[in-house]
């Protein structure tokens, strides 16, 4: 049997006939250079991709044999050196051309490394080596462009049966012209790998992967990339930058502006599949990754928003990964009351104005279809853009409100930190809420819902996060006696904050509240129950919501408000779920008046039309339809599971709502 040769070897063969011409340092790109060149690159990619077809579809393709042993040659041996060198010099003139002039030529060449991990993968053999060349050549180009002598990680070097130095040693002429353009390359080509790896859902591969990240890491010199990524004098981005990334189809974006967005993208990508490691075994990678991203967030904040606080020069983009970062951060780590406090210090230094915007939607506030985008803008006519931000709003509170509520829920173990939570929380609502609150008794709880409606109708908008503002407010401690404090002002109540906290964010008044905006329509209910997006979340709340509205009954049932606490009504409509026949239903509005929640019919507020509906006043108490519609929601779910044309097994929610009728039928025995 004839000795096979190293797999790689048609790679190399492939890449040195079509490219060698443009991978000498000497290489001139030219105008027509540089399109002889994409044609190159175009062929390369196109037959790598070929080649991982025919190896994922047929093992046994017969122009490329696998080797044995599994797919590894012995370590040491001559056929393993190859294989390695091979691998080395494939990344090394990638690498070279990844730092070209030309971004279309840096975009093909990233691809042309993302399609070749593919290949990695359909041969079954030398993937921990290729992660461990990629991750040196991220440490090797900060290196490289910004003249620091710190050594690249060698972790794992044995496992891997490969010397890093000979590695360095071939790939560090190779990236010697690398520069922000590269660094923001070579993570742009380590994301869509872990997007890659997502799809496959390979544990090992993972594993792997967060492996070799969390090395490189813990081995990149965050501070030696300040003075690059602020710029000369603190000047971080200008908005004629933000125009050419964020509206521009043709211009360039600067460098800078490319590697941060690249850089949360990766964390962002990291923190959210950090799960899949755990699950598969590797906890000690996902941490470590955790643990070096969450060490580098305030850098990162630094690097990516104006320390003046000058809104309309920063990206809108940039606020928004960082919060949804931070939000995702908080789920991995462990949330301790020094990393809260830190947490809290960060949130209110670069996003105190989105917690001192107001929570009521004002009349003059837009309605549009891209309401809630980071990239909305409105125009003046003074000419002045400001950039829409209820959605960086909602994001900016969510997380606020995650921080300080885990100080509070910490309160058992560190007196102290709870009390630093319910101030903070405090300290918010001051800000927001009328300055004689606790002047008049008759008043206090008719302001309490009143702003307890609008911070829900804020989240209306947004179903991907909705129900986890509302799952997170049940950490608010809950009276279910009302606490007025008469007479007060809120500098007289610092004793009784948590009342106040608990007054706004009652659960049992949200739940009426959130029924009422969604116009009492329990087929509304059924699509956040069959959604892939809101299922989960939504099922919790509902279950967590009947819990304490069986266990405080009376509250529930005498719920009303009195006087006008009048809002408009964010009229949410049903979505149309596809494969269940049965979920049809019509929409109507609802407005707060009088004497309590009335539900109104309207004649113009259409599907697909959520917005700028009239009021028509019908006078019900607030029971009586939530009655009504989660009674009828337990008649469709039961009708749906006899059918099995639910998604899952609803028996736990079936019972709960079995008591709650119970109790409704007790009620009317009385």
């Amino acid at each position: 049997m004839s000795t096979p040769s190293p797999e790689h070897s048609p790679l190399c063969s492939l890449i040195d006939e079509l490219l060698r011409p443009y991978t000498q340092s000497e290489f001139p790109l030219t105008k027509e250079s540089e399109k002889d060149l994409l044609i190159a690159l175009s062929q390369v990619l196109r037959q790598i991709k070929f080649w991982t077809h025919e190896l994922d579809s047929d093992n046994d393709n017969d122009t490329m044999e696998k080797p044995a042993d599994n797919g590894q040659f012995p370590v040491g041996s001559k056929l393993h050196y190859e294989e390695h060198h091979c691998l080395t010099k494939i990344i090394g003139d990638l690498m070279f051309l990844l730092a070209a002039e030309s971004r279309y030529v840096q975009h093909l060449a990233g691809n042309i490394i993302v399609i070749i991990s593919e290949f990695v993968v359909a041969m079954g053999s030398n993937w921990g080596e290729l992660m461990h060349l990629l991750c040196l050549c991220l440490e090797l180009a900060i290196c490289n462009a910004y003249s620091s002598s710190f050594e690249p990680s060698t972790t794992n070097e044995i496992d891997l049966g490969c010397d890093s130095s000979s590695s360095i040693t071939a790939l560090k002429p190779r990236l010697k012209n690398a520069n922000l353009s590269s660094l923001a390359g070579i993570v742009r080509v380590l994301r869509n790998i872990l997007k890659h790896l997502k799809v496959e859902s390979d544990g090992h591969l993972l594993k792997v992967y967060f492996g070799s990240i969390g090395s490189c890491l813990s081995n990149v010199p965050w501070d030696l990339l300040d003075s690059i990524l602020i710029g000369q004098n603190g000047d971080v981005l200008r908005s004629s930058s933000v125009d050419a990334l964020l509206y521009s189809n043709v211009a360039q974006p600067e460098p800078r502006i490319t590697f941060k967005g690249n850089l949360i993208q990766f964390f962002c990508s990291l923190v959210e599949q950090s799960g899949f490691v755990e699950a598969a075994g590797g906890s000690q990678h996902k941490h470590s990754v955790i643990f070096e991203i969450h060490s580098v967030l305030p850098k990162l904040l630094a690097w990516c928003l104006d320390e003046q606080g000058d809104c309309t020069c920063i990206p809108q983009y940039f606020r928004h990964k960082i919060l949804i970062l931070m939000s995702r951060l908080s789920v991995q780590i462990h949330l301790e009351c020094s990393i809260l406090v830190s947490w809290l210090h960060l949130i209110h230094k670069h996003f105190q104005d989105l917690l001192l915007q107001p929570i009521i939607q004002l009349e003059s506030d837009k309605d549009d279809c891209l309401e809630g985008s980071p990239f909305l803008v409105n125009v003046f006519d003074d000419g002045k853009q400001i950039f829409s931000s209820r959605h960086l709003q909602r994001l900016a509170v969510l997380f606020f409100l995650k921080s300080s509520l885990s100080l509070i829920s910490l309160r058992e173990r560190s007196d102290e930190s709870g009390k630093e939570g319910s101030s903070e929380l405090y300290e918010w609502l001051q800000g927001h809420l009328p300055v004689d609150i606790f002047a008049d008794h008759n008043l206090y709880f008719e302001r309490c819902v009143s702003f307890a409606l609008s911070f829900l109708q804020l989240y209306m908008h947004e179903d991907d996060i909705l129900f986890e503002v509302l799952l997170q407010l049940f950490c608010v401690p809950f009276f279910p006696e009302r606490q007025v404090c008469k007479g007060r002002t809120f500098q007289e109540v610092n004793d009784n904050m948590l009342f106040l906290v608990s007054d706004v964010f009652n659960p049992i008044s949200l739940f009426h509240l959130f029924l009422a905006e969604i116009l009492y329509d329990h087929q509304v209910l059924l699509d956040y129950l069959i959604s892939k997006d809101t299922g989960a979340s939504s099922a919790e709340y509902l279950l967590r919501c009947l819990r304490i509205v069986c266990d405080s009954w009376k509250f529930f049932v005498e719920f009303s408000v009195g006087g006008e606490v009048t809002n408009q009504s964010s009229c949410k409509k049903r979505k149309v779920s596809g494969g269940v026949t049965d979920l049809k239903g019509k929409v109507s509005s609802a407005s707060m008046e009088g004497d309590g929640i009335f539900l109104s019919p309207q004649n113009d507020c259409k599907r697909g039309h959520p917005y700028g509906c009239k009021h028509y006043r019908t006078e019900r108490p607030p029971f009586d339809d939530a009655k009504d519609c989660l009674l009828s929601l337990k008649i469709s779910l039961e009708n749906l599971h006899r059918k099995n044309l639910f998604p899952y097994d609803p028996q736990v929610l079936l019972r709960r709502l079995t008591r709650f009728q119970g109790l409704c039928l007790d009620l009317k025995k009385i």
